[in-house]
């Protein structure tokens, strides 16, 4: 790589200073993570979460969040509202520094706080320097003070506009078309996170209102059961094994934690952890305090009772999580947070206050209920059979694949450059789709996996029958990574794992299957970003023949519809029933042509949506399917019956 000198003066004069909120604009994706959807989304919540902090200190116990027609949000809360009185160091209105000065706020050990998950105090600033207005009303109890503001800047100073004996604040923000990619709220996006926290900060309303229609839409939250509520609606399409929520709480010096737990008969698990309201969907402390402890408590009671017999070996943290649904919610005065992001806690004491916890409440939990407690140890004992089955199964198929006998594997079309980044495999639905794609593939960096038929539903089996699965071995072995805890994203093959399947209802199950099996058991690959669905063409439209012949492909109906009428009298359509009607050239320009086709990459917003919605469609009951199917049905799109 040759490296051009640039021929200018490098002074004094080429360092820039940006000043008050112009660096937010400048780099908003280091403040709220991005400028798309996501980042729209933060805005809200850095303002809610102000409110929470006023919940947390036992100032507020409403807080009402709305989006008004014209798409701006306003949070209102009854909470002790921004001071309004000069700043001593700024020598202007204190609620005027909160909204205008980076890295100002009562949450750096002024005792305005004792507990805040606002930990770098940018949230107000930050949301003031991306809106084109902000409006703030604060309530003290005597008066309300007004101001106003324009891309972070005020346009007035501020000022009183009533009377009231009630205190709180109000903020009304419209965000910045010259900011923002999207500039459309999602409801239910917003009620997921309000939700949340409505579980998580027990006796707090949280009313949220949508204007944008006539019908109004409108959702009061309130758990009185805190986390346990929190359990129940994370468990309400499963089959819990015991009626009663477990729980209990601890606390220490500046720190306490909440733990609510149930077991389902289902075979995956689902922890959630949340440090001062944010959820830490990397773990941290506390969440490596709970599985260490209930794998070491669920072992004591096993031995103490002759559940566990001596030769049996101990039960795995694996074994003790399978079907369990837990909450963990820790409280703690100077959390440390992994980034800005803050989804990793990495305060140590967490880890000690949640283990101890588990050592004294659970352990006197089981012993008050040993009919639940025999339950527990029965389903556990059960998983680790089934894991030492899974292991075996593991075996012979390595043993299999090294002698290179596996029968499994040799439909699998290998590409040169296996291993590289680039690479790609196509998991290809039937063995005529997979023989046209491994004609028409480029051989350097496209792997062809074909399966044939409908593979194993993993939402209702264990780990070893996916092992003994002969749909789902083949694409354990050519991936390479291993499934379950033995999962390694260092060792996959390929950069992109695509799904190509029939435009139909036996693609689109194939498809769920996969994504299934993904979610539950390679779950770091759609968390990574490398699962692909291919989109192959719906029809074929052409006209003339040998070299006045034109084609072109419409991948819906309203595209078919387009180009018939670009194409005028005389052309005709070919609607594809498969992928195997498709010949080398058709197949390798529309779907596998990396300059040409088009792949959708499977992302995962929510994970606990994904969850329920797994649960939902691949689950045992018939009745939350059919009502989602029922809600969502108006949705679906080229769908052949």
């Amino acid at each position: 790589m040759s490296i051009e000198k640039i021929e200018t003066k490098y002074d004094e004069n080429q360092i820039q200073v940006l000043e008050g909120l112009d660096a937010v604009r400048k780099r908003p994706g280091m403040y709220i993570g991005s400028t798309s959807s996501a980042g729209l989304h933060h805005l809200v919540y850095e303002i809610v979460d102000n409110s929470i902090d006023e919940a947390l200190a036992g100032f507020c116990d409403e807080i009402r969040v709305e989006i008004n027609p014209d798409n701006s949000v306003t949070v209102t809360d009854n909470g002790r509202g921004i001071p309004v009185g000069i700043h001593p160091q700024q020598g202007i209105p204190t609620v005027e520094v909160v909204l205008t000065i980076l890295h100002a706020g009562g949450k750096f050990g002024g005792g305005g706080y004792k507990v805040s998950g606002g930990l770098h105090g940018v949230g107000s600033s930050v949301v003031n320097a991306l809106s084109e207005r902000l409006e703030v009303e604060v309530s003290d109890g005597e008066h309300i003070h007004y101001q106003s503001y324009e891309r972070g800047k005020p346009t007035c100073k501020l000022k009183v506009i009533g009377d009231t004996k009630k205190t709180g604040t109000k903020i009304t923000f419209l965000p910045d078309p010259e900011i923002f990619e999207v500039l459309e709220f999602d409801y239910e996006v917003l009620l997921k996170r309000l939700r949340e926290q409505a579980f998580l900060n027990q006796g707090v309303k949280i009313i949220f209102i949508d204007h944008r229609s006539e019908d109004t839409t409108e959702n009061v939250l309130y758990a009185e059961g805190g986390i346990r509520e929190f359990v129940t609606f994370l468990n309400k399409n499963k089959d819990p094994m015991h009626e009663d929520i477990i729980y209990f709480s601890a606390a220490r010096k500046d720190m306490e934690v909440e733990v609510a737990m149930q077991y389902t008969d289902a075979y995956s698990e689902t922890i959630l952890s949340f440090a001062n309201n944010i959820h830490t969907i990397d773990g941290g402390m506390h969440e490596t305090g709970f599985k260490s402890g209930l794998t070491r408590v669920i072992n004591e009671y096993g031995r103490k009772y002759n559940l566990l017999k001596e030769k049996d070996e101990n039960l795995s943290g694996e074994d003790t999580r399978e079907g369990l649904t837990a909450v963990i919610s820790v409280k703690v005065s100077e959390a440390q947070f992994e980034g800005q992001t803050k989804t990793k806690l990495g305060n140590s004491e967490a880890r000690a206050l949640v283990e101890g916890a588990l050592g004294d409440k659970l352990s006197a939990f089981l012993e008050e209920n040993p009919k639940i407690a025999k339950t527990i140890v029965e389903k556990t004992i059960s998983a680790s059979r089934a894991r030492e089955a899974a292991r075996r199964a593991r075996d012979a198929s390595r043993k299999d694949s090294r002698a290179g006998m596996s029968a499994t594997l040799g439909k699998l079309a290998r590409c040169i450059d296996e291993g590289a980044e680039y690479t790609e495999i196509y998991i290809v639905e039937g063995d005529s789709a997979g023989g046209t794609a491994k004609q028409g593939r480029n051989r350097h960096f496209q792997a062809i996996l074909p399966l044939w038929g409908k593979m194993l539903n993993v939402e209702k089996s264990r780990i070893d029958k996916v092992y003994g699965n002969d749909k789902l071995l083949p694409v354990i072995q050519a991936l390479g990574t291993g499934i379950g805890d033995e999962f390694d994203i260092e060792k996959l093959k390929y950069g992109k794992i695509i799904i190509m399947a029939d435009a139909d209802v036996d693609g689109s199950h194939i498809r769920t299957l996969l994504l299934t099996f993904f979610f539950r058991y390679m779950r770091p690959l759609v968390e990574n970003g490398n699962i692909y669905l291919a989109q192959p063409p719906l029809f074929k439209v052409f006209k003339g023949k040998n070299k006045n012949l034109v084609e072109k492909f419409a991948y819906s109906d309203m595209e078919r519809d387009q180009l018939i009428a670009e194409m005028g009298p005389g052309c005709k359509v070919q609607r594809y029933k498969g992928l195997g009607e498709m010949d080398v050239n058709e197949l390798w320009d529309t779907t596998m042509n990396p300059e040409t086709r088009t792949i959708l990459r499977v992302t995962l917003e929510d994970a606990i949506a994904a969850d329920q919605i797994f649960t939902v469609l691949m689950g045992d009951k018939v009745e939350p399917r059919r009502e989602f199917i029922e809600q969502n049905a108006k949705y679906v799109v080229n769908l052949d019956i």
